[in-house]
This record gives C-alpha cells, sequence and structure tokens, in this order.
C-alpha cells in the first residue's frame, strides 16, 4: 500500500507520539489513565516468534494506559485456546506460503472460514475478496487488496502488529540453490543441491 494511503489507517501514522496521544484520548473517555489503568491478559504460544512480539505489544499498551499480564501456553493448548474464542487480547501468528493476498484473506478474513480466529464477518469484505481473487489486472487487483486492508484497519478485524523479516543464507559453496522471488518457504526441494569444496 503506499505510503500515502497507509498513513491514513487508523494507527498507522508514521507519528508515533501522534498515534499514542490519540489512544490516550480515547482510554480516558473511556474513564481510563495514568492512575487508572486497564489490566488485561496478552495470551499467546509459548514459542519465541509469538511470546517475543507478545512482550513488545505489552510494552507499547503501557504507553496507552494498559497493565498487561503475559499467558504462554504450549502450542497444544494454545490452538484449541484461540479457536474457542478463550481469550482477552490474543496474538497470534500468521503466515502464508506465497506473496498473494488471497491465502491471508480467505483463511483468516472471510466470514466462516477456519482461522478466522475473531470471529470477523462483513459479507461486503467477502465480495471484494472474491473480486481481487478474479482480477487479472495487476493495478486494479492491487487497488481492490488497498481498499479490503483499509476496510479492514476500520473494522479493526485482526489489528496487524508487526510484519516479519525473514531471509535465506548459505555459504557460497553451496551450489544448485534456488532462491524463489515470491516466497521464502517455496524453495525446500534441495535434491540438486550439493556443497562445492
Amino acid at each position: 500500500m503506499p505510503a500515502d494511503m497507509l498513513k491514513t489507517l487508523p494507527g498507522y501514522d508514521p507519528d508515533i507520539q501522534k498515534n499514542r496521544a490519540q489512544a490516550r484520548m480515547i482510554m480516558e473517555k473511556l474513564g481510563y489513565g495514568p492512575d487508572k489503568r486497564l489490566g488485561i491478559t496478552v495470551s499467546t504460544r509459548n514459542v519465541a516468534g509469538y511470546r517475543d512480539p507478545a512482550v513488545i505489544l505489552m510494552d507499547q499498551l503501557k504507553e496507552i494506559y494498559f497493565d498487561a499480564q503475559l499467558d504462554t501456553l504450549d502450542t497444544t493448548q494454545w490452538y484449541p485456546k484461540i479457536m474457542r474464542k478463550d481469550y482477552k487480547v490474543g496474538l497470534n501468528v500468521t503466515e502464508t506460503a506465497v506473496d498473494d493476498p488471497d491465502p491471508i484473506f480467505y483463511e483468516n478474513y472471510v466470514c466462516g472460514t477456519q482461522r478466522n480466529y475473531t470471529g470477523y464477518c462483513n459479507p461486503e469484505v467477502d465480495k471484494m475478496v472474491d473480486s481481487q481473487s478474479i482480477q487479472s489486472n495487476v493495478e486494479k487487483r492491487k487497488r481492490i487488496v488497498w481498499d479490503i486492508e483499509k476496510k479492514l484497519a476500520e473494522d479493526d478485524a485482526r489489528p496487524t502488529i508487526f510484519y516479519p523479516r525473514v531471509a535465506s543464507c548459505w555459504q557460497p559453496r553451496l551450489k544448485g540453490m534456488t532462491i524463489m522471488v515470491n516466497s521464502i518457504y517455496n524453495g525446500h526441494r534441495f535434491e540438486d543441491l550439493w556443497l562445492d569444496n
């Protein structure tokens, strides 16, 4: 999404202090402040890729009158918990194998899908998701995707806390490695790899 459009979304203005001041004003209207903070529990899986962002989230929430406790769970307990919607704030990682909006939208935001853990449902958004999926013109599809992202942010459907950056690294003596252009997760067929001495 272009930066000028992104900054119009709730919470995405690059002026972090301005965003926090607006958040504090909302909390103050609800009766909270420096002397009356809202206590919450942030639940997540007990693995670093989930736990570390949850700790960062909790630290940032302190800035806007929240006092958060961390509830970490074993993976075998985490997924049933979020499927039951048995949490107040749950930090979950959502990933996809390819750089395409379809898996993200259809798995996480369309009404009634299994990984739509928040239960968000907006038939208008479902129609937009279908529309972008069949759009063959890349520029038109981008615009529809941006409209969907805008609507999801406005609806507070499933707030995005962070976007990870990942990379593939290898030694120069590794030969036959093909890096995929649309995903780091699609290049795991290693039958053609070999080591050069």
